[in-house]
């Protein structure tokens, strides 16, 4: 179904928030939760009780307050901000792959994607942005529950226009015939990918590019093995994030922080003299902001491997 309004601006979100728009309410950086704006309805959480009504022409990024003064945030649905605020329904590709995906396959405005599977939709909303406004996705997934659920996915977030959701087994049956030549890309998460190759090459047009998602290193080493036949430059990534806590550091007290790690690094207790202090001296109650790694970080999610079409 086609949307009323302008996929790019519906995408864009440089509009006020509208009765019946999908919002991201921002809690805080780990909590925060999709809600369809309806006015008449209120949204209660542990800040308090919030009226849709006062959301209405409010620009995306306000900030709202409740009846007893607490307050959120009011986000536009980017795909970023639904990776993170989405029903998992199955295990979903973050931020820094997606990133990754979208680059490597090299999607631009006006090209053609195929996907298997669509599963809960987060790398897809990403591709819809990427294809946006005048190329399409058409995602495939086996579990014609899982595509329903989708298909309303997608209609929340502004980006049905672009997509296209089928029920198939691609890993047994390959794409649909009418794609033949026609795919700029290609991407797989599917258990045994290898299966699909040859017919993920027959989508392909001319120097075209594929990546398959695998969780583990022998379903790779088998997907490699299959790809030589057809296809060129293939390369295996794996994505590891690093993430940092930033903080401030007492100088005058050892400069070492809760967690029993060494204090600041020499430049920094250097611009920290520079700023702070006399003839090299420290001032008393001096502190300096350090970035310290935290202990536990969100591991990988698996390997992309990415080929391109070898040209006849």
């Amino acid at each position: 179904m086609m949307l009323a309004i302008d996929p790019m601006q519906k995408l864009s979100f440089k509009r006020q928030i509208s009765n019946g728009d999908l919002v991201i309410v921002y809690e805080r950086h780990d909590i925060m939760k999709p809600v369809k704006v309806c006015e008449g309805s209120e949204l209660q959480n542990r800040f308090g009780v919030f009226k849709h009504s006062d959301w209405i022409g409010r620009p995306f990024g306000s900030k709202v307050l409740s009846s007893k003064g607490g307050f959120v945030y009011l986000l536009a649905p980017t795909p970023e901000l639904w990776t993170l605020a989405l029903s998992h329904r199955t295990q979903i590709l973050y931020i820094a792959d997606i990133t990754f995906v979208v680059s490597y396959l090299e999607v631009i405005p006006g090209c053609l994607v195929l996907e298997s599977g669509t599963g809960s939709g987060s790398l897809t909303t990403s591709l819809a942005r990427a294809v946006a406004p005048t190329g399409h996705v058409y995602t495939f997934d086996f579990h014609e529950q899982r595509a329903t659920q989708a298909r309303e996915d997608f209609e929340k977030t502004g980006v049905s226009s672009l997509i296209t959701v089928g029920v198939r087994d691609i890993q047994g049956e390959g794409f649909p015939d009418e794609f033949c030549g026609r795919a700029d890309s290609v991407f797989l998460d599917l258990p045994q990918p290898w299966l699909v190759i040859h017919s993920a090459g027959k989508m392909l047009k001319q120097d075209g590019v594929l990546c398959s998602f695998s969780p583990c290193i022998e379903q790779v080493q088998r997907s490699c093995e299959t790809l030589t036949t057809s296809f060129t430059d293939i390369r295996t990534f794996e994505i590891l994030l690093r993430t940092y806590e930033v903080r401030e550091v007492n100088l005058e007290h050892g400069g070492v922080d809760d967690i029993g790690s060494p204090g600041p690094s020499l430049p920094c207790k250097r611009r920290q003299r520079s700023r702070g202090s006399t003839n090299g001296v420290e001032k008393s109650g001096s502190s300096v902001p350090m970035a310290n790694p935290c202990g536990e970080s969100r591991g990988y999610t698996g390997y992309l491997t990415f080929a391109r079409l070898k040209c006849v």
